[in-house]
């Protein structure tokens, strides 16, 4: 294989999210293992990977080192690099042997999948959940220690004791209790306007996402959608075979004038104007009255996510989109693992009136129901005062730690990044003032210990349809599970990953 014919076949996909230095690894590797890539074959130099590819010369110099140190090259300074002569034939043979049949064990466990089935097998990893103890700066993160667990573990105990008769199959809406009183707490500190029957609990907003996704769109057809987004939508609607919409945002929230030019004919849309995931903006009355006229004019549902609204700081929450709306066209999801813990699986959706029915019964079909005790706890937990207590006092602390972050980092690292939206959140957005190697300075963060997100993590939408320019680059920055300790020593470790700054900036 020549070397520009080398370079030709390699292809980077930066949406996903392994390094594209592994990823440029891989495909040497391939390459040799392969046989187009012969012993004693020159590599080409690595500034033409840098303009063929557009990547760093970090990036090159990261994959050709990794490559020498498991011996499948050789090199020297001023000699160039080689194809190994000494990498034994056998091995070759044996490894490009295992690679197929890794490739074919990938295959066969596909084979008896169905199309549908396939798209549940998110390309981007969309649905990536969280590993390990928590780190600096896991992002959409509560602080555990804080919530009262002591008082949560007597509301079960006591049904435990008492409420057994209750604790068989429950209904698919959800524990009327806990409708109840969710829409009360809604109408009072979102204006959501709804009445107990239009709640329908599900396991998670994910859950909503999903059901949302698959009951309201047919195959190929149009879903607006922020770019950039939260990863599980574009994943709910990639296994329901829509066609995805990006739609940019700015400081106004999603561009409704850019989509309704671009995308006429779009049947759902999925927006978080409250608090925009990931950037952190509110949108606009202006750009709110815009979507729900659009949205009425074309029969089209909007599904308002609204997965943190209760961490506003500086000012109380904002009056839902919902509220605005006078033509029920409006689906309003909400979870509770951000106010009070990820692992209790709670969220729901207030349903216009015509949706109602069909909504149950899809979820009565993937799990017949949402888990009846916690349910019922929850709602002794709301009735008799614990949850608004918590919000008032997480909310506060919340506030205390995102103005230290803010703080910590215009102290330490102005010269590099510039914080984002501040109005409320678990999580800042910051922008880099470089160009920066977004990829190896979340890895060089991890050596340290710090859990970094890009935020070209929410960019890229399988199959899209359309590319809004002008994606942001920087790090979404998940504050809440840090203390204001933790958060000073881990934006030190952060500015010592830009001081070293030796390959981290990005030239193409």
């Amino acid at each position: 294989m020549h070397q520009s014919s080398l370079i030709a076949n390699i292809a980077l996909d930066r949406r996903h999210d392994m390094p594209l230095y592994r990823q440029l690894y891989g495909e040497i590797r391939k390459a040799i293992l392969g046989g187009q890539m012969l012993p004693g074959m020159q590599l080409p130099p690595s500034r033409e990977f840098c303009l063929a590819l557009d990547i760093s010369r970090q990036t090159v110099l990261n994959a050709y080192d990794q490559l020498l140190a498991e011996g499948y090259l050789r090199g020297s300074v001023g000699q160039g690099t080689f194809v190994n002569e000494d990498l034994p034939a056998q091995v070759q043979t044996r490894k490009f042997r295992d690679v197929q049949v890794a490739d074919s064990v990938v295959a066969e466990e596909q084979r008896g999948l169905s199309q549908r089935g396939r798209r549940h097998i998110d390309p981007r990893g969309s649905t990536r959940f969280h590993e390990g103890p928590v780190r600096a700066f896991r992002v959409s993160m509560p602080d555990l220690g804080l919530f009262p667990f002591d008082v949560w573990a007597r509301l079960e105990a006591r049904h435990c004791r008492h409420h057994k008769g209750q604790l068989g199959y429950g209904d698919p809406a959800g524990y009327r209790p806990l409708r109840e009183l969710l829409a009360v707490y809604l109408k009072a500190a979102r204006g959501v306007n709804c009445t107990p029957a239009q709640i329908l609990i599900t396991s998670g907003s994910q859950q909503a996402l999903y059901l949302l996704s698959t009951m309201l769109l047919d195959v190929g057809e149009q879903a607006w959608v922020e770019s950039p987004c939260y990863r599980g939508t574009t994943a709910a609607l990639h296994a329901a075979q829509a066609q995805m919409c990006p739609v940019p945002v700015d400081a106004e929230g999603m561009d409704i004038a850019y989509a309704a030019g671009h995308f006429p004919d779009a049947k759902l849309v999925f927006v978080t104007p409250s608090h925009q995931m990931p950037l952190g903006m509110t949108m606009s009355l202006q750009r709110r009255m815009a979507l729900l006229e659009w949205a009425q004019q074309n029969a089209a549902w909007i599904v308002e996510d609204d997965y943190d609204s209760e961490y506003r700081f500086g000012s109380s929450p904002l009056a839902s989109l919902q509220s605005l709306d006078t033509r029920q066209c409006v689906i309003y999801v909400g979870t509770l693992s951000k106010v009070l813990f990820p692992g209790l699986r709670l969220g729901y959706m207030v349903l216009p009136e015509t949706l109602r029915e069909p909504l149950i019964q899809g979820k009565s079909v993937i799990d017949k129901h949402t888990a009846v005790m916690p349910q019922m706890v929850l709602a002794d937990f709301i009735a008799e005062g614990h949850f608004g207590r918590h919000i008032k006092r997480t909310r506060k602390i919340y506030a205390e730690r995102q103005a230290c972050l803010v703080n910590c980092l215009r102290r330490v690292l102005d010269d590099e990044l510039e914080c984002g939206a501040q109005d409320g959140g678990l999580d800042l957005a910051v922008y880099f003032k470089k160009s920066r190697d977004e990829e190896r300075i979340i890895q060089a963060g991890l050596a340290l210990g710090l859990e970094l997100r890009g935020l070209s993590h929410y960019v890229g939408i399988p199959g899209q349809v359309g590319k809004a320019a002008g994606h942001p680059s920087g790090l979404l920055l998940g504050f809440a599970a840090l203390d204001v300790a933790e958060i000073e020593r881990s934006v030190m470790l952060l500015a010592s990953v830009f001081n070293n700054d030796q390959g981290f900036t990005h030239t193409a």
